[in-house]
Formats: C-alpha cells, structure tokens, sequence
C-alpha cells in the first residue's frame, strides 16, 4: 500500500495532481495550508480515500487539528504541526507519538522534508508541494507488513 502525503499546497493544485499521478497512491493525506486546495484534489481523484487536516493559514473551525487514523495496523496522526511546535523542535511532537503510541507521526508546516524515527515512530515532514523553486511530497509505505517512510522532489 501507498499512501502520499502533502502539505502546504499554497493553491498549487497542479503540482498535487502530479504527484498523484507520479505514485498511483492508494490513499491520499493533506497535512494543510490550503484546505480548499485539499478538496480540489479529492474532487478530481474521487475513489482514491482522501484525508486532511487544516494547517495555520486554514480557517476551519469546524474541523479538528489532527486526526489519528489506522492503516493495516498502524497508527498515524496527522497534523499540520504549528500547534506542536515543530519549527523550533520536535520534542512535542515526541512526547505526543510515545503517549499515543504512534508508528507515524505525519506534520507540515515547516516546507523542509523531513525523515527522523524515533524509538518506533517514524516522522514524516513531506516539505511543501507548493513551494515555487523545489516542490517535495512524501509517501508512507506498508509492503508485506514493513513500514516505510520517505520523501521525493517533484522534478
């Protein structure tokens, strides 16, 4: 199983469609900033299950900051990272992946990709998609009951 993951879209729609189209994703996560774009995606790829959560530049009041989901039998959280603090460290973040005995913790915020594990979580900053100069995504993978996680230039 595939799963992409982008974040800080800023209105590229074009370069999230590319990365779809790049890694046939079985699933598609949106770690926020730019919630609108996030719906735009999931309306021109509609069977592909699509989540997001709103990052710092999103007004959603209605929706909440992080979700914790489970695939296969991992748990992931996604968020866009602002309310933990990640710009400055991921001692939150830690803290937050051992209490919730995380596999994944999936952030944004930052537009710098990202790959660190520890103990048993893996952290997944994807960058920014819409970053004008170097667009990134990420991709969380399941084959054959290993986790794996990374991240890709759209060039």
């Amino acid at each position: 199983m595939k799963i992409l993951v982008l974040s800080d879209s800023h209105g590229n729609v074009r370069n999230m469609e590319e990365a779809v189209a790049r890694t046939a994703p079985r699933m598609i996560f949106h770690l926020g900033d730019c919630w609108r774009d996030g719906e735009r995606l999931h309306d021109r790829f509609p069977d592909i299950p699509f989540d997001q959560v709103p990052g710092n530049c999103d007004f959603c009041p209605g929706e909440p900051a992080e979700r914790l989901v489970f695939v296969e039998d991992y748990r992931m959280l996604l968020c866009h990272g602002h309310t933990y603090g990640v710009k400055q460290s991921l001692l939150t973040a830690g803290f937050a992946a051992e209490e919730q005995n995380l596999d994944v913790f999936l952030f944004g915020h930052t537009h710098r990709p990202l790959v660190d594990r520890r103990g048993k979580t893996f952290f997944l900053n994807p960058g920014s998609i819409g970053d004008p100069r170097r667009p990134s995504y990420g991709l969380v993978t399941i084959t054959g009951g290993k986790l794996d996680v990374s991240t890709h230039l759209l060039e």
